[in-house]
This record gives structure tokens, C-alpha cells and sequence, in this order.
């Protein structure tokens, strides 16, 4: 361990000792089991490979000074996983499984959780797969559950800094009512081509409108936006929008800081009234936006006038950091301490 630079560390894979599996079999979850190896067995007509059944989770564990190791929202993520699971058809994970394997991993792995104030943390990743082999569309009779975990550094190379992000209109992340809401694999594989498209630009993501009318703010690459102005966070309403952990703690920390919390429909000309706004996710927490260009109509809503993050935003991530790494009382139960 003595060779990883914990605080050069990008936000990659690096192997670590273990994992856990459960198996979903004739109707019921097995136990939980370890092991090292790093890859799996599939049938070639397995439904994760054919028709999408695939979900996954992110969360992250950290070091605290006082050296134990906190979870942040185990049971958020266990809850999101169940919804992804109701909206493609998969068997659902109990919360209780759930939160035991993502401690037991953890507590396998607890060598790799970086050291207090490193900058870094241990991602934790729960992916859930039908593996049944069959040719119809129809749901998988058999699932793979599975968390793997790898230390990780900051999303974005930067850290809290503000990036420009860009609208494009030739493309949609998802559509009003399909799969948006839920956190599969397919959303992700459907932003690629625009991301890489935003970065050759410039651009660290996509500000999406919605799919429908092209007039209302959406998702931004794979994080949640919010926007905020005269003392209220604003974050977009939508059935094609990502439920973000991240987004939900910061709106309840807002409302702990006696701001008004609005989670509406934001039309794109509302841009030009923010006095800050950041998109959020368990990756970066909170990537501060410094301006909104919109190529196709010229346009440029500037939100950092000098180009560093707004004082909000930084106060909402410091407090939320703080709160993950042991600093500053959990008041809303969201830590999981480990033994």
C-alpha cells in the first residue's frame, strides 16, 4: 500500500482484494459470498447482454480523522436500486442484503480506503444483472449481484473548480417516461457520443434539455443540475431525470441553511437569472459551473463573472464533505460507521 500515491490517484479502476456476489435463484436472494476473482461467467444469450437488464449504484466510503471508515446513504442507494429494478423488471434486492454486502465489502477491502485528507475515498459500485439465457423479451428467471470496490480521486481532475458546460440540442440523454428515472447502463451508453462531443469542444458535459419540447433544463452529463438565486436552490422536475443522492443531501442541507428549496421545471432562458449553479452526483459531489453556452442559438449564460465556484456552493460542499468524512455532526442519520 506504501506505493499508491492516494493523492494523485484519477478516478479510475485500481484491482483491490475482494468482491461479493448473491445469486438470485428459483425465486429467492442466496447468501452473500467472497471472493478474489475479478471476473464472471456468462451465458452468451444471458438478457443483461440482450435486453438490457443491468443496474447499477455508486457510493463512497471515507477515512475519517479519527481513522473509522463512514458510508455515506447506504440505504438511498439500496432504495434506487429497487426502483431501477421495478422499472426493468428485475428481482428485487432486499435493503437489508444490500447494506450488509456493501459493509462486508467494504470491511474486506478497508485497506484501500484512502487516509483523511488525502482528497480521495473508496468508490464502492453494486451492479445487478439478469443472467438467464433466453431469446424471447421477456425478464431474466436469474440475477447476479455483485459490488466491487476501487479507490478513486476526484471526477473531475480539478477538484471543486468551475468548467463550462454546453447545450446540445442534436442530442437527448432520455425520453419523458422511458428509463431516465432509473440507473441503468443504457442511459449512459446513450450519453456517450454527446459527451465526447462536449469535450472535444471544450466542455467538461452536456446541459440537457428536455426531450420533448427542447425548453426546459434536464439532466447535465451524468449529474443533476441546480441552479441557485436569491437565497433558493433550484433543481429541475422530470420524468427523464436521474433521482441523485447527492442532489436530494444538498437540497436538505439548503433547507438546514434557511434557503427555499424549488425542485420545478427551469426553462432554458431561466439560466441567465442564476447567481450560481453546479451539476451534482456521488462522483464529483458538487462541479460548480462557470457558463452555459448554447451553440445552436449563440447564446451564453455566464454564471461565475470571475470564473471560481459561487460562496453557496462552496458552503453546500464543505458541509457535505464534512458531514461524509466525521467533521461535523450527522444530524439526518446518513453515515454508516463501520465497526
Amino acid at each position: 500500500m506504501d506505493s499508491i500515491n492516494w493523492s494523485e490517484l484519477s478516478f479510475g479502476y485500481m484491482p483491490t482484494d475482494y468482491n461479493v456476489r448473491c445469486t438470485y435463484k428459483d425465486g429467492q436472494w442466496g447468501e452473500i459470498e467472497e471472493t478474489t476473482d475479478s471476473t464472471i461467467t456468462l451465458h452468451m444469450a444471458a438478457t443483461c447482454l440482450h435486453y438490457g437488464q443491468e443496474a447499477f449504484e455508486g457510493l463512497k466510503a471515507f477515512r475519517g480523522k479519527d481513522g473509522k471508515i463512514r458510508i455515506f446513504r447506504i440505504e438511498e442507494n439500496a432504495k434506487r436500486l429497487q426502483s431501477t429494478s421495478d422499472g426493468i423488471m428485475m428481482a428485487k434486492l432486499p435493503i437489508e442484503k444490500f447494506e450488509e454486502a456493501v459493509k462486508r465489502v467494504v470491511k474486506l477491502n478497508e485497506r484501500f480506503v484512502p487516509p483523511y485528507e488525502s482528497g480521495a475515498s473508496l468508490y464502492i459500485r453494486p451492479l445487478l444483472i439478469g443472467t438467464s439465457a433466453q431469446v424471447g423479451v421477456k425478464p431474466s428467471n436469474e440475477y447476479l449481484f455483485m459490488i466491487f470496490v476501487t479507490p478513486v480521486g476526484p471526477y473531475f481532475k480539478g477538484g471543486f473548480q468551475t468548467t463550462p458546460v454546453v447545450i446540445l440540442r442534436q442530442f437527448d440523454r432520455a425520453a419523458p417516461l422511458g428509463t431516465g428515472t432509473f440507473k441503468v447502463g443504457g442511459n449512459y451508453a446513450a450519453s456517450l457520443v454527446a459527451g465526447e462531443k462536449a469535450h472535444s469542444m471544450g466542455y467538461s458535459s452536456v446541459l440537457y434539455l428536455d426531450a420533448k419540447e427542447k425548453k426546459y433544463v434536464d439532466e447535465c452529463g451524468p449529474a443533476n443540475f441546480f441552479g441557485i438565486k436569491q437565497n433558493t436552490y433550484v433543481t429541475p422536475e422530470s420524468t427523464s431525470i436521474l433521482p441523485s443522492i447527492t442532489n436530494k443531501s444538498l437540497m436538505q442541507l439548503a433547507e438546514d441553511m434557511g434557503m427555499t428549496v424549488e425542485r420545478r421545471q427551469i426553462p432554458e432562458e431561466e439560466l441567465g437569472t442564476f447567481e450560481e449553479a453546479g451539476q451534482c452526483g456521488t462522483a464529483a459531489v458538487i462541479s460548480p459551473i462557470s457558463r452555459i453556452d448554447d451553440v445552436d442559438q449563440n447564446k451564453s449564460y455566464v454564471i461565475s463573472k470571475d470564473g471560481t465556484p459561487g460562496p453557496i456552493s462552496r458552503k453546500l460542499y464543505e458541509h457535505l464533505r464534512a458531514i461524509q468524512y466525521g467533521d461535523e455532526p450527522d444530524t439526518h442519520g446518513w453515515v454508516t460507521v463501520l465497526d
